[in-house]
């Protein structure tokens, strides 16, 4: 497999309804402006489904992909190695903030285990069917998975696009559900970004102490040492430096753009995967909004690389998709004012307006006689 394929797949959306767009926002009652940075959702999601006026977005998707880490196993998160079960039971019974913000906003969600480090009889059929392998590999010190299985894992998320943009999704929500997931995609920023281990870490999030922050910068600068030699391979990047979860959600993010389907990014994670993605097609990105400021600094170094500007800054750094899902509202809020609003009645021509004044002082002058 190689990514460098998907480079001649994708296209950026369409450039002449864009322009359109921004000509038929010119002629709304709302002064240009007046809605800030609703005006450029709305004319980016017309030019996503080239469509001028935007449609509505009906049929959003949350989509999570689950898996563990083993490098989880240094104390480098808030959580306890092999944890990600306890996120995804969270959602599926209905009380992780995620859940909540989905349940609130009538968002369908959907769980894809990747690589979770737990016995498949535990959760249901339909979460557990994709498994690529049980959890990933410590990156510090092995391999995250071999290079057979991060294919498997892009091929997945690839299915996984396929099949939403099949079923009518017009936009997905991306998060992840994962124990070590931050070490991973941290290590894969700085390799990306030619930055050092310290740059990157971040607390997670669920929050680490100082101790466990200085355990988790040296599980990263260690796995950096064995990031570097691979950077010119993304999959063989993927299946040494990243996880069988973080490998599916790149294929999915790749297949996405080809697909013409608009994802909103959640934290580092998503990030980290849109960075290698990025590397293998440059055009993907523009597919993509940051949906909120999530903490990380690689997350910050992978949305600035991409030229992504987050679309919230509320402090929310839960993660598992809730920051990406509160976006969504104001997505949704650009699209109904950019097709509903009123265009302006059209000037009259003063050569128009003479004659319309000519007239009247005729008709006057008949009356008057």
């Amino acid at each position: 497999m190689n990514l460098d394929d998907f480079s001649d797949l994708i296209q950026r959306p369409d450039g002449g309804v864009r322009r359109d767009a921004e000509e038929r926002r010119e002629r709304l009652t709302v002064p240009p402006g007046a809605l800030g940075r609703l005006d450029e959702l709305g004319e980016w999601l017309s030019a996503a489904q080239q469509s001028v006026p935007v449609r509505a977005v009906e049929q959003p998707r949350l989509v999570l992909f689950a898996g563990d880490h083993g490098v989880a196993e240094l104390g480098v998160s808030g959580r306890s190695a092999g944890g990600a079960y306890e996120l995804v039971r969270a959602v599926l019974d209905g009380s992780s903030p995620v859940a909540v913000l989905a349940r609130r906003f009538s968002v369908p969600t959907r769980i894809v285990d990747v690589s979770l480090d737990c016995d498949p009889e535990l959760l249901p059929e339909s979460v557990v069917r994709h498994r690529v392998r049980r959890g990933s590999g410590r990156i510090d010190v092995e391999d995250a998975m071999t290079a057979e299985e991060a294919e498997q894992a892009i091929r997945l998320g690839m299915a996984i696009a396929d099949e939403e943009a099949d079923s009518g999704t017009d936009l997905v929500v991306l998060g992840d559900l994962s124990v070590g997931g931050t070490t991973a995609a941290a290590t894969l920023v700085a390799a990306l970004c030619g930055t050092d281990a310290s740059v990157v870490t971040g607390r997670g999030g669920a929050g680490i102490d100082d101790l466990a922050w200085m355990r988790k910068c040296a599980a990263i600068r260690d796995a950096l040492r064995r990031a570097r030699p691979v950077l010119g391979d993304q999959v063989e990047l993927l299946a040494t430096s990243g996880g069988a979860d973080l490998a599916a959600m790149t294929g999915f993010l790749l297949q996405s753009a080809v697909r013409r389907m608009p994802v909103i990014l959640d934290g580092v994670v998503s990030a980290a995967c849109a960075l290698v993605a990025q590397r293998a097609a440059f055009r993907a990105p523009d597919w993509w909004l940051a949906g909120q400021v999530s903490g990380e600094p690689a997350q910050s170094k992978a949305l600035d690389r991409m030229a992504l500007t987050p679309l919230l800054d509320h402090g929310v750094t839960v993660g598992e998709g809730s920051g990406a899902l509160l976006a969504l509202p104001l997505v949704q809020a650009a699209a109904a004012l950019a097709a509903e609003l009123p265009e302006r009645e059209p000037e009259k021509a003063e050569d128009e307006e003479a004659e319309e004044a000519s007239e009247s002082e005729d008709a006057a002058a008949v009356d008057r006689a």
